[in-house]
């Protein structure tokens, strides 16, 4: 056992507790059952079987109320794998579900069986045709494939709001649609063509010319079956009319019964019942979209209203008027986004009956904006608006940074209102539509409904196509909670129909939580049409059986999933998934929603059980140590949950005294470590040079196995040797700001045969160029910014390290009349942000004077105005680091970068490198999961410049791509020099 290896034990769950009703069971304490788990392996080798009780933990929740536990987890790399999975289970009667995202709301992406995930190895975008076209992997999210189209001046046509998080293929496999897509944007009108695998294996794609032809050689019974369904229907005219009657409206209740009126052939029809059928009928592999114009002449406003009915009533004067958006949030919504960075704070004071309509015109030019703004203009005059507090302007704007801040507030409807939700309660997301010219009757009718069954729920919607979601919060351990939520879904699921002739389903698709409630919408008729098209598209109901079609009148109510309290940081989350596609460990171990996830489920266990033993064990490697603690997680979450911080306070945890004083120790004499570890990379430089990297790869794997593998790092290639042992020499004489040099700048110099100066050289240059010379304390060996600590969870060296490196910052810029240049983004954030919770309130009061600037920004917007760029290179590719995303300072950093290049790209895979000061070099498989997306784009050409702001990141990249990466500061010296 390593000297000092980490504590599992530590992170048991404390305290008292009752075993939840809903735990996983201890017979699945052993993960997969050991036959399931060998034939798939066999079938598809091992590394895609995931059978930890862990494993099938993570995977048995997404965004919705449901939990499904699964047999088995498959990672499916491509087409032949799907159709050994469903071969497979055609041979063994077993059931497979797919899942991408897992951002659906009611349930399709669980299963109790065979769980095959297709986001991991499944992103991918081509566009087409000048930006007309776009052929999309289905693991790709909404947003990577606008980021794609964006620079044709195209995009797709659904938006939904989870577009950060989402992918295609669960946008098509629930014709999802959002804010402007209605009932003419969405995926069912602007899909060209699919390629989708039946469940006998049979590969189809609708675009191929000679598809009809080869489908009827392969599935005859089908072609027929199909051919014989489309002529049944369009032999019942009342039947015709009902169907066309329905999708007037948004609806994606059951499967897509126009389809078979659209569709000539078994091919075309197989196209249009794919979108919407929740991976019931196949699996869809690659999709290729109609896209629509980008445009970017925007006018928007956030009008408020007395009441809910007052604000859907004035809806049809701005459908009238052009609006692509009309967007309804009620007063809980509204008071609930407060929790969201940038929404004003004083909607905390907003009456309770208070509502908003979010309003957006788009036109291509500035004369259509314009035209916009005056019909937008006559309107208000008659509109029954109110300003309750001050921040309410209820007029239209076309400032981007405030049209952002309304968008943002409407996209976090559900994460924003189920993070204040009470403590221990389920969410249910509703999603329903009614004619449009009827929305301020269903507003009235939704909220009586609501009081009456004791529901104060949130209500918001895209009122411009009469479609409204509401949130409901009750207790799944309590059965009489559960028994009045059933009461409320009966009468509602009525009201919609019988009053209303609306859509129980407009956008979320049917999922588990409506299938009991399709044929009292549809009717008989249609509804055994839709059975009918299941048993002959999938006869042995091996795919999502109950997704979408249940005859079980309680089946909504099956798989209910308790929420257990966990740490306070993690409590609010609503497990939607928002933070997964910018989690660096993703695709290697767990993401921030399935770390929570695995934490509830410790606390649904009674003490000592075998589920909680695997689960402790697992934890450590999986959540805590493969964390980068970079906390981009908090940046996608609504509301705000830092997982890595809860990951921090886990690795805290697992320390024992003696590791705490040893760290305590290293930052009392960091002076003496400094050196040493200067030292150290000097002396392995130069062993590398004559005996090359094995024998140090040998030395430090031996260290790791005998001290411990979170503590020792692992030697790598590609290190950069020692910096120089002295800094540069400055004067405090007239300088214009102190030049903190971090310590890895003072430890690691820049990439081998990279020609120039060192960075704390370049920094200094370039700011005497500038006019603005830059001062060096002498003393600044031995301090540190406390991130070396904060990361890793030792909290009394970080507390010594804080507060030293706020002291002497407090005397180096004269009690903070200058400012502080940090030339690492990382150390940045930790010196402005991360170092203020562990400061005496003495040193606290120092630190509100200080000015940290990260050197970029100084570069940017001090030093830029007044350099001559004197040569530039052809291009450069950016690493943006996950502290600028922090920090806010991208854009100095593509500024800087725009003065020394000619093109500047930042990749659309751009995300947190995950080396994490030495994180990479104690889990190099961290970083090489983390950065493979977007080194595989810096790689697919040649670039003349690498630059980032972070040596340590750097050096990642510099492991990723073989390229070598260097500050964006040394480039500007370049650029600059006389």
């Amino acid at each position: 056992m390593p000297l000092l290896e980490p504590k599992p034990g530590a992170l048991r769950p404390r305290g008292p507790r009752a075993p939840a009703p809903d735990r996983v069971p201890d017979r699945l304490a052993g993960g997969t059952p050991p036959a399931l788990r060998e034939e798939l392996s066999e079938l598809l080798g091992a590394e895609k079987v995931l059978w930890k009780v862990s494993d099938l933990v993570r995977y048995a929740t997404d965004a919705s109320p449901y939990r499904f536990v699964p047999q088995v987890v498959v990672v499916a790399e491509d087409i032949d794998d799907i159709s050994a999975v469903l071969s497979y289970a055609h041979g063994r009667q077993r059931e497979v579900v797919f899942r991408a995202a897992g951002t659906s709301l009611n349930g399709q992406a669980q299963g109790e069986d065979i769980l095959v995930d297709v986001r991991r190895h499944w992103a991918g975008v081509e566009v087409l045709e000048e930006g007309r076209r776009a052929r999309i992997r289905p693991g790709t999210t909404v947003f990577r494939a606008n980021a794609a189209l964006a620079r044709y001046g195209r995009i797709l046509g659904p938006d939904p709001a989870s577009a950060v998080a989402c992918t295609l293929g669960g946008v098509v496999a629930n014709n999802s649609s959002g804010m402007t897509a209605g009932t003419t944007r969405n995926a069912y009108r602007t899909l060209s063509s699919l390629t989708l695998v039946l469940p006998t294996g049979t590969v189809v794609d609708t675009a191929d010319p000679l598809a009809d032809e080869e489908l009827a050689r392969a599935e005859p019974a089908l072609c027929h079956g199909l051919m014989e369904l489309k002529g049944e229907i369009e032999a019942d005219p009342a039947l015709v009319a009902r169907i066309r009657a329905k999708y007037e409206i948004k609806n994606t209740t059951g499967y897509r019964l126009d389809a078979y009126l659209d569709g000539t052939t078994p091919v075309e029809i197989l196209r249009g019942l794919m979108v919407g059928s929740e991976g019931t009928l196949g699996f869809i592999a690659e999709v290729v979209f109609d896209t629509l114009p980008l445009d970017r002449e925007l006018t928007t406003a956030l009008l408020f209203f007395p009441s809910l009915p007052a604000a859907a009533a004035a809806v049809p004067l701005f459908n009238d008027a052009g609006a692509l958006a009309v967007e309804l949030m009620d007063g809980n919504t509204l008071r609930a986004s407060v929790s969201v960075a940038g929404v004003p704070a004083d909607w905390a004071e907003l009456p309770r009956d208070t509502a908003a309509l979010l309003v957006e015109f788009r036109a291509p030019d500035a004369a259509g904006r314009a035209a916009y703004e005056r019909r937008a203009a006559a309107i208000l005059p008659a509109l029954e608006l109110v300003a309750p507090v001050a921040s309410v302007t209820n007029a239209f704007t076309g400032d981007p940074a405030a049209i952002a801040g309304y968008w943002k507030a409407r996209k976090a409807f559900v994460t924003a209102v189920g993070g204040a939700r009470p403590p221990g309660t389920t969410l249910i997301t509703e999603d329903f539509a009614v004619p449009p010219s009827r929305l301020a009757e269903a507003c009235e009718a939704l909220l009586a409904l609501q009081a009456e069954h004791g529901f104060d729920a949130a209500v918001a919607g895209h009122a411009a196509h009469g479609n409204l979601h509401f949130l409901l919060a009750f207790d799944a351990a309590e059965p009489a909670d559960v028994e009045r939520y059933a009461a409320f879904m009966d009468a509602f699921c009525h009201l919609t129909v019988e009053r209303f002739d609306g859509s129980l389903k407009a956008e979320h698709s049917t999922g588990r939580n409506m299938a009991p409630f399709l044929e009292l919408e549809w009717g008989p008729r249609a509804a055994d049409l839709m059975w009918r098209t299941k048993r002959l598209i999938d006869p042995d109901s091996v795919l999502a059986p109950g997704v979408v079609l249940d005859r079980d009148p309680l089946a909504h109510l099956r798989g209910l999933k308790t929420i257990p309290r966990v740490e306070e940081v993690a409590d609010p989350c609503i497990e939607c998934g928002f933070c997964e596609p910018t989690c660096p460990s993703g695709d290697l171990t767990t993401t921030p929603r399935q770390r929570i996830v695995l934490r509830r489920e410790m606390m649904r266990q009674q003490p000592g059980s075998p589920v909680l033993a695997g689960l402790l064990d697992a934890y450590g490697y999986d959540a805590v140590d493969t964390c980068a603690g970079d906390s981009t997680c908090r940046l996608a979450c609504p509301v705000g949950i830092d997982t890595g911080a809860l990951m921090r306070d886990f690795r805290h945890r697992r320390h024992g005294p003696r590791e705490e004083r040893a760290a305590e120790l290293a930052a009392r004499r960091f002076r003496a470590v400094e050196a040493g570890t200067r030292l150290a990379v000097a002396a392995s430089d130069r062993i590398t040079r004559v005996l090359g990297d094995r024998v140090l790869v040998a030395v430090t794997a031996a260290a790791r196995k005998a001290v411990g593998p979170d503590l020792v790092p692992e030697w790598l290639p590609r290190i950069p040797g020692a910096a120089a042992r002295r800094l540069p020499m400055t004067r405090r004489v007239g300088a214009a700001a102190v030049y903190y040099p971090a310590c890895v700048n003072r430890i690691f110099g820049g990439p081998e045969g990279h020609p120039g100066p060192s960075l704390p050289e370049a920094v200094v240059a370039v700011s005497e160029r500038a006019g603005k010379p830059v001062w060096i304390p002498g003393d600044v060996a031995g301090t540190c910014c406390a991130t070396i600590w904060h990361s890793k969870g030792y909290e009394a060296g970080n507390r010594l390290m804080a507060n030293r490196v706020v002291e002497a910052a407090w005397g180096w810029t004269a009690g903070g009349r200058l400012p502080l240049v940090v030339d690492a983004s990382s150390c940045t954030l930790g010196l402005a942000h991360e170092v203020v919770p562990f400061l005496t309130a003495d040193n606290l009061a120092l630190h509100a004077e200080l000015r940290i600037v990260d050197s970029v920004v100084w570069a940017a917007e001090e030093l830029l105005p007044h350099l001559e760029i004197r040569r530039t290179v052809g291009s450069a590719v950016l690493h943006p680091t996950c502290s600028m995303r922090h920090l806010g300072d991208e854009a100095q950093l593509r500024a800087v970068a725009g003065a020394c290049a000619r093109e500047v790209v930042v990749p659309d895979d751009a995300g947190c490198c995950a080396f994490a000061g030495d994180r990479g070099m104690l889990h190099p498989e961290l970083p090489a999961s983390a950065t493979a997306r977007e080194a595989a784009e810096v790689t697919a050409r040649q670039f003349d410049a690498h630059l980032s702001a972070n040596r340590m990141c750097e050096v990642g990249m510099d492991q990723a791509t073989g390229r070598p990466y260097h500050s964006a500061l040394i480039e500007l010296e370049r650029a600059t020099r006389p």
